[in-house]
């Protein structure tokens, strides 16, 4: 821990555990002992537990836990389990293509890369663990804008930050080009974070229906001109597809 604990943030999660330790649920008063305050401070912060779905109950009765957390849950297993299961596939790209792969997860707006393998040429294009993605400027960025559910709409009005002198700077622009990824269910980035870099990336959908995971490949332009990364497509989806069977999603 970096700094001091924040006080309602704590007592909201030992709320929490109070309330899940509790089979059949729990009342304010019983809760407000177990956590050592008073009833109203008690209720003021199951209040909010309850607006943000995390308790529920029935009018007057106990507390238990709410749907979200079985939501939230679910995301985070999904996610443990999608990395697991992706490395098979993530060296079956490096295999086919010879290029590196990537896998990442949406969160937050933001796709983060949790692995990769790198591509065996003595020319690399090594990803980097933790690294969120660029949503506009990067292939598996561009996924995300089109696939993800928790993603808002751009303001057309919205300048773009340039990276290269590629990069789609325009809201409008960068709308048809998620409509046609939408369509072919394949990213591309060319030289648009990195002037020697071009990527494609591709969805991975979930049993939800919802976007779980990202495949990506990438490489040095030069060896990933426009022939190339067309040929790259069907490995790509075939393991996109693959992958989202496997975590019970429609492939």
């Amino acid at each position: 821990m970096t700094g001091p604990p924040v006080g309602s943030v704590a007592r909201a999660i030992a709320l929490l555990d109070a309330v899940a330790e509790s089979d059949g649920g729990a009342r304010v008063g019983e809760l407000a002992r177990r956590i050592g305050v008073n009833p109203s401070t008690a209720s003021r912060l199951l209040g909010t537990l309850e607006a943000g779905g995390l308790v529920e109950r029935d009018p007057g009765g106990p507390y238990r836990l709410g749907l979200k957390v079985v939501a939230l849950s679910d995301r985070v297993l999904s996610q443990l389990d999608v990395r697991e299961r992706a490395r098979t596939w993530l060296t079956w790209l490096v295999q086919e293509t010879g290029e590196t792969a990537t896998l990442s997860v949406p969160g937050g707006g933001e796709a983060i890369t949790v692995d990769f393998v790198p591509s065996p040429s003595s020319v690399v294009s090594l990803a980097r663990l933790g690294r969120p993605s660029v949503a506009h400027a990067t292939a598996v960025g561009k996924v995300m804008l089109a696939f993800g559910f928790d993603v808002l709409p751009l303001d057309p009005t919205t300048e773009l930050a340039a990276f290269t002198e590629r990069t789609i700077t325009d809201a409008t622009a960068l709308d048809q080009a998620l409509e046609r990824v939408r369509g072919a269910r394949v990213a591309e980035a060319v030289g648009e974070r990195e002037p020697d870099l071009n990527a494609l990336a591709a969805p991975v959908i979930g049993r939800g229906g919802e976007l779980v995971a990202i495949l990506g490949l990438q490489g040095p332009a030069a060896r990933l001109p426009a022939s190339t990364r067309k040929a790259l497509r069907d490995p790509l989806l075939r393991a996109a597809r693959e992958l989202g069977q496997a975590l019970g999603g429609p492939g």
